[in-house]
C-alpha cells in the first residue's frame, strides 16, 4: 500500500519542471557565524550576470536549490541564492536558531560577494517562519536579540552579522513548524513508548467520534474538536517537560565534569559523568498526522482535497515512520517542533517586520487554512503589505500528477515578479 501522497510520485513538487533559460549556476560553500558550512547554488541569468536584486530561498529541512520560482525570477533579471540549511534532509537535530544563522550567511553572501543592492527573502512553506524569525531578529540591535534557544543553547545572534533584507515574501506559509505539529499531533497516544497505544475517546480516526472510511469526508462534533485541541496542547506540554528534563540532566553532567576536583575522582565515576555529558538523547514522537481538518472539510472550509500534504490516507500514515518530528533531540523539539516553546512563530515575528511584505496563499492548500492566512495577514507589521490568494492552487502550486506544466506556478510568479521589480529593481 502506497501511503505517500501522489503529489510526490513524479518527484519533488517544489522543484522546477522546466530548466531556466540562459542560466548560469555556481556551487557555493557558505560559512556561518558559528563556523559551520552550508551548501547552496547561486543562479543568475547570462543576460544579467550582476543582478541588483538577489532572492534568497531557504527551507529548514527541504532542498530548495532547484525551486520552482527560479526560472521566472531569472527571466526577470533577478539573481537567486538557493541554499540548504545544515539540517536539510535530517531534521532530527534541527534547532531553528542554528538555521537562522544559516540564513544570515546567505544574506551576507548575497550582499558582500554577489554585490546585491537588495536582498529579498522568499519564504515558502516552512521557509516563511524561518525568514520572518531571521528578519525580526535582524531588525533589532544586536544587544536586544534573543540570546538563548528554548533549549538553553547560545544563539550567537548578538555577535552574528544579521543584515535585514529589503523585503519578505511568505508563500504557502504556515504559522511555523511548531504550530503545524500542534495542530496535527495525535492526542490519543497514552504511552509515548508505544506507537499503538490509544485513548479511544480522543482518537479522531475512531468512527465513534465521527470518522468515516476514506475517502468519504468525516464530520466531528464541536465538543469533540474542542476536547481534541485541548488534549493536543496537553500532549505537547508533556513532551516539553520531558525535553526540558533531558536538557537539564545533560547540563547537570556538564557542570559536574567542569567542577573543581573532578580530575581527582575515581576513574569509574569520571567515566560515568563523561558518558552522561556526551550522551545525546533522541526522542521518538509517534503519530503526528492527526489534524481533524485533514478529513473534515467543514472545519475551516477551503478548496482543499481530502488528506494531508504527505498522504491521502492520514489515518494510516499517522502510524508510519515518515512524518513530522518523528525523531528529535530535546533541544530540536523545543526550538522547532514545540508549538508552545518555539520562537519561530510566523504570526509573532511578522508583526516585527516593517519591510515590504507579500503574503500569497494557495487556495487548495491542505496544510495552510483560511484561518492561518487571516492570522498572518492581520499580524503583518509592514505598511507596505500585499495579500493574494491563488485560487485552485495546492501547497507547492504543483500541477495534476502526470502533467508537465504548472499553471499555478505561473500565476504565482505573475504576482511575485512584478511585486519585487516594482519595489527593488
Amino acid at each position: 500500500m502506497i501511503l505517500v501522497s501522489r503529489t510526490y510520485w513524479g518527484g519533488m513538487p517544489f522543484w522546477f519542471r522546466r530548466r531556466p533559460s540562459d542560466a548560469s549556476v555556481e556551487s557555493l560553500v557558505l560559512r556561518t557565524d558559528d563556523f559551520r558550512q552550508i551548501r547552496g547554488l547561486a543562479w543568475t541569468s547570462t543576460r544579467h550576470p550582476k543582478p541588483r536584486v538577489v532572492v534568497v530561498l531557504v527551507h529548514p529541512s527541504v532542498d530548495f536549490t532547484h525551486h520552482y520560482a527560479i526560472p521566472r525570477l531569472l527571466e526577470a533579471g533577478l539573481g537567486v541564492l538557493a541554499a540548504n540549511t545544515r539540517h536539510a534532509g535530517n531534521p532530527t537535530f534541527g534547532e531553528t536558531e542554528e538555521m537562522v544563522l544559516d540564513l544570515a550567511a546567505c544574506v551576507r553572501y548575497a550582499k558582500e560577494r554577489l554585490g546585491a543592492e537588495h536582498v529579498v527573502l522568499f519564504g515558502n512553506c516552512g521557509g516563511a517562519s524561518l525568514a520572518a524569525y531571521y528578519q525580526a531578529q535582524a531588525n533589532l540591535p544586536a544587544s536586544e536579540r534573543i540570546l538563548r534557544s528554548p533549549g538553553g543553547a547560545p544563539t550567537r545572534f548578538d555577535t552574528a552579522t544579521m543584515t535585514p533584507a529589503s523585503g519578505v515574501l511568505y508563500v504557502a506559509a504556515h504559522r511555523g513548524q511548531g504550530k503545524i505539529l500542534l495542530d496535527c499531533i495525535d492526542p490519543s497516544v497514552t504511552d509515548e513508548g508505544d506507537p499503538l497505544s490509544v485513548d479511544p475517546a480522543l482518537d479522531m480516526y475512531d468512527p465513534d467520534n465521527g470518522f468515516e472510511e476514506p475517502p468519504k469526508p468525516s464530520t466531528y462534533d464541536t465538543r469533540f474538536v474542542e476536547r481534541y485541541r485541548a488534549a493536543q496542547v496537553e500532549r505537547v506540554r508533556r513532551i516539553d517537560a520531558k525535553a526540558r528534563a533531558l536538557v537539564e540532566a545533560h547540563e547537570a553532567a556538564t557542570r559536574a565534569a567542569s567542577a573543581v576536583g573532578f580530575a581527582d575522582l575515581p576513574e569509574r565515576e569520571r567515566r560515568s559523568t563523561l558518558r552522561r555529558r556526551a550522551s545525546e538523547t533522541v526522542m521518538v514522537v509517534y503519530r503526528t498526522m492527526a489534524n481533524p481538518m485533514f478529513v473534515d472539510p467543514s472545519l475551516d472550509p477551503s478548496g482543499r482535497d481530502y488528506g494531508s500534504l504527505l498522504s491521502e490516507r492520514p489515518d494510516l500514515m499517522n502510524y508510519a515512520a515518515l512524518g513530522l518530528a518523528r525523531t528529535v533531540t530535546p533541544r530540536a523539539w523545543l526550538s522547532t517542533w514545540s508549538g508552545l516553546s518555539t520562537n519561530a512563530n510566523l504570526v509573532d515575528n511578522a508583526a516585527r517586520v516593517h519591510q515590504p511584505t507579500l503574503l500569497v496563499h494557495a487556495g487548495n492548500d491542505r496544510e495552510v487554512h483560511p484561518s492561518d492566512v487571516a492570522a498572518i495577514a492581520a499580524a503583518i507589521g509592514a505598511d507596505d503589505r500585499t495579500v493574494v490568494t491563488i485560487e485552485g492552487a495546492r501547497h507547492y502550486f504543483e500541477p495534476e500528477p502526470g502533467e508537465k506544466e504548472a499553471p499555478h506556478v505561473e500565476r504565482l510568479m505573475d504576482v511575485v515578479v512584478p511585486w519585487i521589480t516594482a519595489r527593488f529593481s
